[in-house]
């Protein structure tokens, strides 16, 4: 059903479709990946696949052909779970074709980008253009923990001389129409779990216990009163975000022994993630040598803050779609590509990424289709 021939890989509906019946929630691909480098290699590319752990990645690199540069496509083929399959209206991992939309998990976060962009080179060199160097860097371990994906395959991408030069990274980022954002950086996402160790007791002898709930408040509230900036050139303020608090006490009587905070931190350049461990370390330690407990930090910096400045690749984007720039949103594989070379991303609606009924139009296809056709054909002459 899915066997597609080399002059159908320019329908980036087919495409989407095709890959939307491979149930790739993360870390599996589904054997999306074997499909991608079967399409790449009726287009010229060569394909490197390139496992770690349980996550399989996928480098395909085709050669230029009289023009300069070197492009580079990122995405991942991994989803998140579909969820209650009774709230879709169609299949999730069936790739229905109804009421002009292609529905299914990954429609628009985002195999459907992964497609588009495959369907407009697939009509340039089909057409014969002349046309830089190409390349893919598709992961399926974006939505999942992103330790044995992107992040990993870089390296060896760095060493072996297969990085591009630039890269556009397929996240959904368009709002009202296909091309009108462009995000060229995103905060940085700094996760931290606190625990408290007291000492249990009767709530009628206070004196006789050491109650470690109003030490975690305390705490919090310190972490919480700190304006950690006014924002940043390009990027909103940064912010500390509470997801948690837990105890798990269920009587009133009983003082616990133990509570803990989960929260989260999006920092902006202003910041680093390293200097923000640091200030709740300390502060940590302050309570704990003040109220006697026993307070263990733990925290994980995700992501670092990244932007690539304005100049000719992001102008290239802009141009295509009649954007703006901007650096909002969660986080995404840019923020390792970022490290390396010049990123940024464009991609479609992100209106239903990660819901129930996740669908792409078909006219939105195509237009991300056409903007990407033009990208590729425009960044020959950024290239020189």
């Amino acid at each position: 059903m899915d066997e597609i021939a080399k002059p159908q890989l320019e329908d980036p509906v087919l495409l989407t479709r095709a890959l939307l019946r491979c149930e790739s929630v993360t870390p599996e691909d589904g054997g999306s990946l074997r499909k991608l480098a079967s399409w790449g290699a009726m287009l010229g590319f060569d394909a490197q696949f390139l496992p770690f752990g349980p996550v399989n990645n996928l480098s395909m690199r085709r050669p230029g052909s009289g023009a300069r540069g070197h492009l580079g496509f990122a995405g991942h083929v991994d989803v998140v779970p579909a969820g209650d399959i009774a709230a879709w209206t169609h299949p999730p991992f069936g790739g229905a074709l109804a009421d002009d939309c292609v529905w299914g998990r990954g429609a628009v976060d985002m195999k459907g980008a992964i497609a588009a962009f495959m369907a407009a080179l697939a009509e340039l060199v089909n057409g014969g253009a002349r046309m830089p160097t190409l390349s893919f860097l598709l992961t399926s371990d974006e939505e999942g923990p992103g330790v044995d994906g992107t992040v990993r395959v870089l390296p060896v991408l760095e060493k072996s001389g297969r990085l591009a030069d630039h890269y556009l990274v397929g996240e959904p980022t368009s709002e009202m129409r296909i091309g009108d954002v462009v995000k060229n950086g995103r905060r940085g996402s700094l996760n931290g779990v606190l625990t408290v160790t007291g000492q249990g007791g009767h709530v009628a002898y206070p004196k006789l216990a050491r109650n470690p709930v109003p030490v975690l408040l305390d705490l919090l509230t310190e972490l919480r009163a700190r304006r950690l900036d006014d924002g940043a050139p390009g990027f909103d303020s940064s912010n500390l975000g509470i997801t948690s608090v837990d105890v798990g006490n269920p009587t009133h009587n009983v003082i616990p022994g133990k509570a803990s905070a989960r929260f989260n931190i999006r920092f902006n350049i202003a910041h680093r993630g390293v200097d923000l461990i640091d200030w709740i370390e300390r502060i940590c330690a302050e309570h704990a040598r003040r109220t006697g407990t026993e307070i263990v930090p733990e925290l994980r910096v995700t992501g670092e803050a990244f932007q690539t400045p304005p100049g000719p690749f992001t102008d290239l984007l802009l141009a295509a779609g009649g954007g703006k720039l901007s650096t909002t949103g969660g986080t995404s594989d840019a923020r390792f590509i970022s490290g390396f070379r010049p990123c940024a991303e464009l991609g479609l609606s992100n209106s239903l990424a990660h819901k129930a009924d996740e669908r792409v139009s078909v006219a939105d296809l195509w237009a991300l289709k056409s903007l990407y056709r033009d990208i590729l054909r425009d960044y020959r002459t950024m290239s020189g």
